[in-house]
């Protein structure tokens, strides 16, 4: 029953946290169809798996760093009166980072962007030899990545089409089978250079077995590495423990830094000595780092990899945005409400008269109006994402729907040509958005039934 996800106000001891956050108003994000006297209400936010919310905390350290800089100029480097010396700003996050992914601190960066990130990892761990030049990949992975991959193989004198394994799920199913990428890994390993997943997919939000999927690989002699952009502040990772060769993340999502806000990457203890081939003064020694000196000497463990200077106003956006996220008590604190809330929401949209079976989606036959989720239903097999599929495909009703739900205030986002995303985020949504959203989608379901769907040519 949905009723079994709802906390009451007094056994939801997080929902305090929304107020940690800046939530734009149904006037801000310009939602037409609600009333006037509601206007400067906050809107209903479920689009933290695109971008998170202004953490206040965040907006009070760039304000604190801006006049730092207009007061201390370049000293701030070494001198700077709130102790937060811009030589060492990435220190200040590091220590969150590694709690949040289950990591030595010297196995985390804060630094550079994903896919740079993604780049600098696959110039040090992809070296394909004739007999294993492969990587194996989810089928419509994020386009980064994709690009990513496919320009290093094509670097390195292999065809994208014969190294890149794209693994699709079965037919008449949205998602792989951790099965069926186990017996892949198994039945290719040797000819497997690079195992390469999204912890959290980002079309479908399928949450991957990292744990098994990393043993497998690592047992047939491939690296690991993980795009972890939808898993890292989404759910509990344990990188150092799973062998995870490597990953490489943003945090403008989950971890809410801001619009291309500062990237991470993970770099496992086993590979601290890994040569740095792209080498940059923000990797060498800190110790010697303003000598200057002619000969690079790599920090040992990921902080090595580190190429220029951190943007300071980035870094202490995310370290705003940290601070609130530890206070909560943490990874596992914030994802046992995230499946409270995301359940709630799984729960509603079942009970929607408009709701479908997954398959529905395959049907080309179909005329009647609908809803799906092609995301798994199970709560270790997901994030705090849902991904909806409007139905039926093809027929151009998720514009509709997304223009609807925008006029009425509430924020998802979308994937053409028929899917909407809807991530209830625990640090700053409550069981009353959740509530909202569902009636709001029925209603705008209503309107587009009322108004019929084009005829097919």
């Amino acid at each position: 029953m949905a009723s079994n996800f709802k906390l009451s106000a007094s056994e939801d001891p997080l929902r305090k946290f929304r107020e940690e956050f800046v939530i734009p108003t149904f006037r801000q994000m310009k939602a037409s169809a609600v009333a006037a006297e509601r206007a400067d209400e906050p809107c209903t936010y479920l689009c933290g798996n695109s971008l998170g919310l202004l953490a206040k905390r965040s907006k009070k350290l760039v304000e604190e760093e801006l006049e730092v800089w207009g007061t201390r100029a370049v000293e701030g480097h070494f001198d700077h009166p709130l102790g937060r010396s811009w030589m060492h700003i990435a220190d200040t996050v590091h220590p969150y980072l590694a709690d949040l992914v289950g990591a030595q601190e010297s196995e985390v960066a804060c630094m550079g962007t994903l896919t740079a990130n993604l780049h600098l990892m696959l110039n040090a761990f992809y070296k394909p030899t004739a007999e294993r030049c492969k990587i194996l990949r989810e089928a419509k992975a994020f386009p980064s990545d994709e690009y990513a991959m496919a320009t290093q193989v094509s670097a390195r004198g292999f065809n994208p089409d014969d190294a890149i394994i794209a693994l699709t799920p079965r037919p008449g199913e949205h998602t792989l089978r951790t099965e069926d990428i186990l017996s892949t890994i198994e039945r290719e390993g040797s000819s497997i250079a690079l195992v390469l997943f999204s912890g959290v997919q980002f079309y479908t939000g399928q949450r991957f077995a990292m744990k098994e999927i990393t043993a497998a690989a690592k047992a047939q002699g491939c690296v690991c590495g993980w795009d972890l952009a939808h898993a890292v502040g989404n759910v509990p990772l344990s990188l150092h423990d799973w062998g995870v060769d490597f990953a490489v993340w943003c945090t403008y999502k989950y971890l809410n830094s801001g619009p291309g806000g500062i990237g991470g990457l993970f770099l496992h203890d086993r590979w601290a000595d890994l040569p740095v081939r792209e080498a940059g003064w923000w990797g060498h020694d800190p110790a010697t780092r303003f000598d200057m000196p002619p000969q690079f000497k790599a920090i040992r463990g990921a902080q090595g990899f580190q190429q220029s200077n951190p943007s300071v106003l980035a870094t202490v956006s995310l370290l705003g945005a940290l601070q609130v996220f530890s206070e909560a008590g943490g990874i596992r604190a914030v994802r046992a409400r995230s499946e409270r809330l995301t359940g709630y929401l799984s729960a509603l949209l079942q009970q929607s008269r408009f709701y479908a079976p997954p398959a529905d989606a395959f049907d080309t036959g179909r005329t009647a109006l609908g809803v799906t989720v092609i995301t798994p239903g199970s709560p270790e097999e997901r994030g705090a994402q849902l991904s909806l599929v409007f139905l039926p495909t093809g027929r151009g009703v998720m514009p509709r729907v997304l223009k609807g739900l925008e006029a009425r205030g509430v924020v998802g986002d979308s994937r053409k040509p028929d899917v909407i995303r809807l991530a209830p985020v625990a640090l700053y949504n409550t069981f009353e958005d959740v509530e909202r959203a569902v009636r709001v989608l029925e209603e705008v379901l209503e309107e587009v039934e009322k108004e019929g769907l084009p005829v097919q040519a």
